[in-house]
Protein backbone atom coordinates (compact mmCIF):
# COMPACT_ATOMS: atom_id res chain seq x y z
CA UNK A 1 0.00 0.00 0.00
CA UNK A 2 2.73 2.72 1.02
CA UNK A 3 4.93 1.83 -2.53
CA UNK A 4 0.78 3.02 -4.53
CA UNK A 5 1.32 5.94 -2.09
CA UNK A 6 4.18 6.83 -2.91
CA UNK A 7 4.08 6.32 -6.53
CA UNK A 8 1.05 8.90 -6.67
CA UNK A 9 3.69 11.57 -4.22
CA UNK A 10 6.12 11.18 -6.99
CA UNK A 11 4.10 11.55 -10.11
CA UNK A 12 2.09 14.96 -8.09
CA UNK A 13 4.20 16.73 -6.09
CA UNK A 14 2.22 19.65 -6.10
CA UNK A 15 0.31 17.83 -4.27
CA UNK A 16 2.67 17.72 -1.16
CA UNK A 17 4.53 21.15 -1.51
CA UNK A 18 7.24 21.42 1.15
CA UNK A 19 6.86 17.69 2.28
CA UNK A 20 9.49 14.85 1.76
CA UNK A 21 7.87 11.34 1.58
CA UNK A 22 9.77 9.89 4.76
CA UNK A 23 7.54 12.55 6.37
CA UNK A 24 4.79 10.86 4.78
CA UNK A 25 6.15 7.28 5.58
CA UNK A 26 6.67 7.77 8.86
CA UNK A 27 3.31 8.96 10.30
CA UNK A 28 1.60 6.03 8.40
CA UNK A 29 4.53 3.45 9.25
CA UNK A 30 3.42 2.56 12.26
CA UNK A 31 0.07 3.51 12.49
CA UNK A 32 -1.89 -0.38 11.63
CA UNK A 33 -5.66 1.51 11.58
CA UNK A 34 -4.40 4.27 8.80
CA UNK A 35 -2.85 1.49 6.85
CA UNK A 36 -6.53 -0.64 6.71
CA UNK A 37 -8.46 2.76 6.18
CA UNK A 38 -5.85 3.48 3.14
CA UNK A 39 -6.31 -0.05 1.76
CA UNK A 40 -9.76 0.28 2.24
CA UNK A 41 -9.64 3.63 0.13
CA UNK A 42 -7.74 1.83 -2.37
CA UNK A 43 -10.10 -1.24 -2.73
CA UNK A 44 -12.80 0.91 -3.63
CA UNK A 45 -11.23 3.09 -6.11
CA UNK A 46 -10.51 6.02 -4.35
CA UNK A 47 -6.63 6.77 -5.57
CA UNK A 48 -5.56 7.92 -2.03
CA UNK A 49 -3.18 10.67 -2.72
CA UNK A 50 -1.02 12.23 0.39
CA UNK A 51 -1.79 15.71 0.05
CA UNK A 52 -0.55 18.95 2.21
CA UNK A 53 -3.84 21.58 2.66
CA UNK A 54 -2.86 24.61 5.36
CA UNK A 55 -0.13 22.50 7.03
CA UNK A 56 -1.87 19.77 7.58
CA UNK A 57 -1.19 16.27 5.49
CA UNK A 58 -3.78 14.25 4.87
CA UNK A 59 -4.92 11.23 2.56
CA UNK A 60 -7.35 12.24 0.30
CA UNK A 61 -9.13 10.23 -2.29
CA UNK A 62 -8.16 11.71 -5.50
CA UNK A 63 -9.42 9.40 -8.12
CA UNK A 64 -10.94 12.01 -11.35
CA UNK A 65 -14.29 10.54 -10.74
CA UNK A 66 -16.11 9.53 -7.80
CA UNK A 67 -14.67 6.47 -6.31
CA UNK A 68 -16.59 3.27 -8.55
CA UNK A 69 -16.84 1.14 -5.43
CA UNK A 70 -18.61 3.66 -3.02
CA UNK A 71 -22.14 4.88 -5.42
CA UNK A 72 -25.37 4.65 -5.42
CA UNK A 73 -25.67 5.13 -1.59
CA UNK A 74 -27.87 7.44 0.16
CA UNK A 75 -26.28 10.47 2.77
CA UNK A 76 -26.57 8.46 5.87
CA UNK A 77 -28.39 5.28 7.77
CA UNK A 78 -30.95 7.91 9.21
CA UNK A 79 -32.16 8.78 5.76
CA UNK A 80 -31.46 4.80 4.44
CA UNK A 81 -34.15 3.59 7.04
CA UNK A 82 -36.62 6.54 6.05
CA UNK A 83 -36.55 5.33 2.36
CA UNK A 84 -39.36 2.42 1.81
CA UNK A 85 -39.48 2.01 -1.60
CA UNK A 86 -35.86 0.85 -3.58
CA UNK A 87 -33.47 1.46 -0.58
CA UNK A 88 -29.63 1.74 -1.55
CA UNK A 89 -27.17 -0.76 -0.70
CA UNK A 90 -26.03 1.62 1.84
CA UNK A 91 -25.08 4.82 3.01
CA UNK A 92 -22.20 7.60 2.72
CA UNK A 93 -21.48 8.21 6.55
CA UNK A 94 -21.79 4.79 7.80
CA UNK A 95 -19.31 3.45 4.53
CA UNK A 96 -16.71 5.91 5.27
CA UNK A 97 -17.08 5.22 9.47
CA UNK A 98 -17.03 1.74 8.94
CA UNK A 99 -13.54 2.51 6.50
CA UNK A 100 -12.27 4.63 9.29
CA UNK A 101 -12.17 8.13 6.97
CA UNK A 102 -14.22 11.01 7.33
CA UNK A 103 -16.47 12.41 4.69
CA UNK A 104 -14.53 15.31 3.11
CA UNK A 105 -16.30 18.96 3.89
CA UNK A 106 -16.96 21.46 1.54
CA UNK A 107 -13.83 23.50 2.51
CA UNK A 108 -11.60 20.62 1.81
CA UNK A 109 -13.45 19.94 -1.21
CA UNK A 110 -12.86 22.83 -2.61
CA UNK A 111 -9.23 23.13 -2.08
CA UNK A 112 -8.67 19.87 -3.28
CA UNK A 113 -10.37 21.26 -6.48
CA UNK A 114 -7.97 23.75 -6.89
CA UNK A 115 -5.39 21.28 -7.05
CA UNK A 116 -6.67 18.83 -9.90
CA UNK A 117 -10.09 18.77 -11.24
CA UNK A 118 -12.49 15.82 -9.73
CA UNK A 119 -15.79 14.66 -10.08
CA UNK A 120 -16.54 16.36 -13.92
CA UNK A 121 -18.64 13.53 -15.04
CA UNK A 122 -19.86 12.51 -11.29
CA UNK A 123 -20.73 14.24 -7.71
CA UNK A 124 -20.06 13.21 -4.20
CA UNK A 125 -21.92 14.08 -1.07
CA UNK A 126 -20.04 16.25 1.74
CA UNK A 127 -20.30 15.99 5.05
CA UNK A 128 -23.36 18.16 5.67
CA UNK A 129 -23.94 20.54 8.42
CA UNK A 130 -26.64 19.47 11.24
CA UNK A 131 -28.70 21.90 10.83
CA UNK A 132 -29.61 21.08 6.55
CA UNK A 133 -29.21 17.44 7.79
CA UNK A 134 -31.91 18.05 10.29
CA UNK A 135 -34.52 19.27 7.86
CA UNK A 136 -33.78 16.43 5.81
CA UNK A 137 -31.09 17.47 3.29
CA UNK A 138 -27.46 16.70 2.37
CA UNK A 139 -25.15 17.96 0.28
CA UNK A 140 -23.33 17.45 -2.34
CA UNK A 141 -20.16 18.93 -5.07
CA UNK A 142 -19.15 18.36 -8.55
CA UNK A 143 -17.02 20.70 -11.25
CA UNK A 144 -18.79 21.47 -14.29
CA UNK A 145 -17.87 24.46 -16.74
CA UNK A 146 -14.57 24.77 -14.39
CA UNK A 147 -16.17 25.61 -11.60
CA UNK A 148 -16.89 23.58 -8.76
CA UNK A 149 -20.54 23.59 -7.48
CA UNK A 150 -22.34 22.87 -3.98
CA UNK A 151 -26.23 21.07 -4.70
CA UNK A 152 -28.54 19.91 -2.46
CA UNK A 153 -30.89 16.65 -2.31
CA UNK A 154 -32.81 14.66 0.03
CA UNK A 155 -30.54 12.53 2.18
CA UNK A 156 -32.24 9.72 0.94
CA UNK A 157 -31.90 9.86 -2.66
CA UNK A 158 -28.80 8.26 -4.14
CA UNK A 159 -27.83 7.91 -8.07
CA UNK A 160 -25.46 5.95 -10.08
CA UNK A 161 -22.68 8.92 -10.49
CA UNK A 162 -23.44 9.90 -6.84
CA UNK A 163 -20.56 8.42 -4.04
CA UNK A 164 -18.42 10.36 -1.97
CA UNK A 165 -14.88 10.93 -1.31
CA UNK A 166 -12.73 10.34 1.82
CA UNK A 167 -10.17 11.87 3.98
CA UNK A 168 -7.71 10.43 6.20
CA UNK A 169 -6.03 12.62 8.77
CA UNK A 170 -2.55 11.81 9.30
Amino acid sequence: MLDHLRKRFENHPELCAGMAWQQVEERLKDNPQALAALARMEETGGEPAAVVLDGELLICDCAKETPAGRRSLCYDDEALLKRKKNPPAGSAVSQAAAMGVELMDEGLYRKLQGLMELDTKTSSWILTPDDVRRLGGALFCERRYGRTFTFHNGADSYYGVRGWRGVLRV
